[in-house]
Formats: structure tokens, C-alpha cells, sequence
């Protein structure tokens, strides 16, 4: 449920040619409510889905490590991770309200479960495709388990771990505009207003634009983060 608190649609009576005629991109109203009503709500998206990634990341590597230890708990972490992906959001927030009530940590909940399918399945796939024999040469070399996979099998994963995040945050900052549903918080809320108050264009544009310019961005600095933490590939690739 959404709550208002305040107008951040112009009265079509007042305002430039444009927001009375309720064009289709205010540059006007962008600049005017930028600091009341779009800069909170980014900040809020950016909180949102920055804690549902975090949390998810934590929760399945952990998974991970203990599929990867014990294989007949693969199949069913997979499966529940694979369900709770399938459960439309806003199913998903319904069902949760009677436990959590219109709070943070019902969009979090489950935000945090639809990340975990994807980082959970790059996480084990990444973790097994370590070539048996480089695994073998470093305990030869007198590494101990905990050494061989802080230092050869986590550093060759890291590839697919890293790609399974960046899917995970894009998609979970995608979701995340839904999160208006629950609480008043995050790009979906001017979305939300602007659709219930005669469908303002220049507010859902921006909050739209909003949203896909933090996913994008959120992406290309993933990548970045993973060019500078893997410099071997850089220099296979050079080769």
C-alpha cells in the first residue's frame, strides 16, 4: 500500500505549458522536484536492493559451500531456490505481510529470495569447474584444504561468481520499484503516485529512467570491480 506525503504531481491548472498540458518529458518539473521527490526515492532504491544483495550474497555462498561439501544437499537448496524465484512479487509480498506487516523487511525478505537461484547456481557452478588437477597440484604443494580454496579454487570461481552477482543485482534493482507495493520507499513510489494521479508522464519517465540508469550503472561497476580483482584474465586474454 502506498502513502502519500505530499504532492509530487503538479495540479494541472498551474506549472509550465508543459506540466499543465501534461506533456510527455518536463524538464521543468524534473529540476523542481529532483530534491523532494526523485533524489530520496534513488537513494532509497539504491538501500533497497544494495542490503537484498548483500544479505542474498552471504546466505548463498554459505549454500554454496555446503552444497559443495555435501552433494546430497545440492539438489534440494537448488529446488527451494528455484521455487521461491517462480513466485510473483507482489504474490510474494501478500503472502508475507501477515508474518512482517508492511515493513523494510518484507521487501527485503523477498528480494533477498530471488537472489538467491541465480547467485547460489553461478556460485556451486563456478566452485565445481575448478580443474580437479590444478586442486590436486596445490595440495602437492603442501597448501592446506582452507589455503587451496582461499587461494586457487575461490580466485578461479570467481568469474562466474561475479557474473551470477551482477544478473542478481540488475534483476533485484528491477524488482525493487515494486517495493512502492509495501512501504513508501524506493523509485517504484512516484511511479506508483504518478499512475494513480491521471498518469503524470514526466514522473514516471524520470523514476523509469532512474531505475535503469542504477542498474546499468550498478553492472558496469561489477564489472570493474571483477577486471580488477581477476588481472589474470586480463593477461590471458593479452596472450
Amino acid at each position: 500500500m502506498i502513502v502519500a506525503s505530499g504532492p509530487v504531481i503538479p495540479n494541472f491548472g498551474h506549472g509550465s505549458s508543459c506540466e499543465v498540458n501534461n506533456g510527455f518529458f518536463c524538464t521543468e518539473w524534473v529540476s523542481a522536484h529532483w530534491h523532494d521527490t526523485l533524489e530520496p526515492a534513488l537513494v532509497q532504491h539504491v538501500e533497497l536492493a544494495l542490503l537484498a544483495v548483500a544479505i542474498g550474497f552471504a546466505i548463498a555462498f554459505l549454500l554454496a559451500l555446503l552444497g559443495l561439501r555435501v552433494r546430497l544437499l545440492d539438489a534440494p537448496i537448488g529446488y527451494t531456490a528455484d521455487f521461491l524465484y517462480t513466485i510473483p512479487s507482489l504474490a510474494l509480498f501478500q503472502l508475507l505481510v501477515p508474518f512482517t506487516g508492511l515493513t523494510v523487511w518484507t521487501v527485503e525478505i523477498a528480494l533477498v529470495s530471488y537472489t538467491l537461484l541465480v547467485l547460489y547456481r553461478n556460485m556451486i557452478e563456478g566452485l565445481r569447474g575448478v580443474p580437479a588437477e590444478v586442486v590436486e597440484a596445490a595440495r602437492g604443494s603442501g597448501f592446506t584444504r582452507t589455503q587451496t580454496f582461499m587461494l586457487v579454487e575461490l580466485p578461479l570461481a570467481t568469474p562466474a561468481i561475479m557474473a551470477g552477482l551482477r544478473i542478481a543485482t540488475v534483476s533485484t534493482v528491477s524488482i525493487a520499484t515494486v517495493a512502492a507495493f509495501v512501504i513508501p520507499k524506493g523509485l517504484g513510489r512516484p511511479i506508483f503516485i504518478a499512475l494513480e494521479q491521471d498518469v503524470f508522464k514526466t514522473e514516471i519517465l524520470a523514476a523509469g529512467a532512474l531505475a535503469v540508469a542504477l542498474a546499468l550503472t550498478a553492472d558496469a561497476l561489477l564489472l570493474l570491480v571483477e577486471r580488477l580483482i581477476t588481472p589474470w584474465r586480463r593477461r590471458a586474454r593479452t596472450a
